[in-house]
C-alpha cells in the first residue's frame, strides 16, 4: 500500500473506530509507529482535524466526514444487491434505511456507471422470501433490546431437552446478540434461569417483553469468547456419514448446513457434520435412504435403524 492509500486509509479506520492507538493503525497497516506519527502529522498538516487524547489514542473531531467516495461497476453492484437482499430480512426501520443507502450509493454513480450497474443487478438477481410479520416484530422488540441494554421476558419452546423440563419454559434473558444462520434468526443471550449463554431460535420464542431492568452490555473481548464458546459448545456432537457414489453429486448440490468436512472415498462421499442434537440430522439422512451410512455415533444409527423398521411396518401394513 502507497502512502497515498494508507492516508486515507487511516482517515476512514478512525471514522470506523472512533479513538485508536498509534500502536493498534501500525498493526493494522503492517508498518512501524513511526510511520504511523509521521502519517498523522501530514493528516493534520493538510487540515484533517485529529484530536490526540493522552493514554488513549487518536480521533477525528466529531461532525468531520470524508466527501462522498467513488465506486467501482462491482463494489457498487455488491452493496446495491446486498442492500436489496438485506432490506427483505429487516424489520421496517431497516428496510426503509437499506432503499435510502441504495438511493444514496446510486446517486454518486456516473450515468454511465449507473446504467452498468443496473445492467448488472438485473443480470445478477437474488430471490429472497420476505419475513414473517411475527419475525419482524419479534426483531424490533429485540433489536430495541440490544440497543438499551434491557433484560427480556418470554416464552420458549425447546424442541430438545431432558425428559424432566416442560417443553415450554418462561425465561428472562440479557440478549448480547442476533445471528441469521441457515435461513433462521437466532438470539445469543445470558439466560439467568440457568445461569450461561445460551442461543435462541427466533420462531419458538412466545410474548416477549421488553422489562425496565437494566443490564450491562459485554465488552468486545467478553463477546468475541462468547461467540468461540458458542460455537464450541452447541456444535459439539460430531457425526460421520457415508454416501453412495450414486447420490454423491445430490449431497454436495443439497449440502446440509451443519457439514464441515467431505472426503472423496472408494466407497462414496465422507461428511463430517457438527451439530447439537442427533435430531437435527436424523429426517435429513433418512431422506437419502439405503444410499446413506450413519458410521458415528453408534446411537444415532441405531435410531436410523429404528425408524427404517418403524417405515417398514408402517408400508407392510398398507400392503395387507
Amino acid at each position: 500500500m502507497n502512502r497515498t492509500d494508507r492516508l486515507l486509509a487511516i482517515i476512514l479506520e478512525l471514522q470506523r473506530h472512533k479513538v485508536l492507538r498509534a500502536e493498534d493503525l501500525a498493526a493494522t497497516f503492517e508498518t512501524s509507529k513511526r510511520t504511523i506519527y509521521r502519517d498523522l502529522d501530514a493528516l493534520a498538516e493538510s487540515g484533517v482535524p485529529l484530536l490526540s487524547t493522552p493514554g488513549q489514542g487518536y480521533s477525528l473531531i466529531e461532525g468531520f466526514f470524508l466527501p462522498p467516495v467513488s465506486f467501482t461497476r462491482d463494489e457498487a453492484t455488491m452493496l446495491l444487491l446486498g442492500a436489496d437482499y438485506l432490506s427483505h430480512n429487516f424489520d421496517a426501520q431497516y428496510r426503509a434505511a437499506a432503499q435510502t443507502a441504495m438511493a444514496k450509493i446510486e446517486g454518486v454513480l456516473g450515468e454511465t456507471l449507473r446504467e452498468e450497474v443496473h445492467a448488472m443487478q438485473t443480470a445478477l438477481q437474488t430471490v429472497s422470501l420476505e419475513a414473517d410479520v411475527g419475525v419482524l416484530d419479534k426483531l424490533r422488540v429485540l433489536r430495541r433490546a440490544i440497543l438499551e441494554c434491557k433484560r427480556i421476558q418470554l416464552r420458549y419452546f425447546a424442541r430438545f431437552g431432558d425428559a424432566t423440563r416442560s417443553e415450554t419454559e418462561t425465561r428472562e434473558l440479557e440478549p448480547h446478540w442476533l445471528v441469521f444462520a441457515a435461513h433462521a434468526w437466532y438470539l445469543v443471550a445470558h439466560d439467568l434461569k440457568h445461569g450461561e449463554v445460551r442461543r435462541f431460535r427466533l420462531e419458538r420464542m412466545e410474548a416477549i417483553a421488553l422489562t425496565e431492568t437494566a443490564f450491562t452490555r459485554p465488552s468486545k473481548e467478553q463477546l468475541a469468547r462468547e461467540q468461540s464458546r458458542d460455537v464450541q459448545q452447541e456444535f459439539g456432537l460430531t457425526v460421520r456419514a457415508l454416501f453412495g457414489p450414486t447420490v454423491a453429486r445430490w449431497v454436495r448440490e443439497n449440502r446440509n448446513w451443519f457439514a464441515v468436512d467431505e472426503a472423496e472415498t472408494d466407497a462414496g462421499l465422507l461428511i463430517t457434520f457438527k451439530v447439537r442434537h442427533e435430531d437435527e440430522l436424523l429426517q435429513y439422512l433418512l431422506q437419502w435412504g439405503s444410499q446413506v451410512q450413519v458410521l458415528e455415533p453408534k446411537t444415532l444409527r441405531e435410531r436410523m435403524r429404528a425408524e427404517a423398521e418403524k417405515m417398514l411396518a408402517a408400508h407392510q401394513t398398507l400392503l395387507t
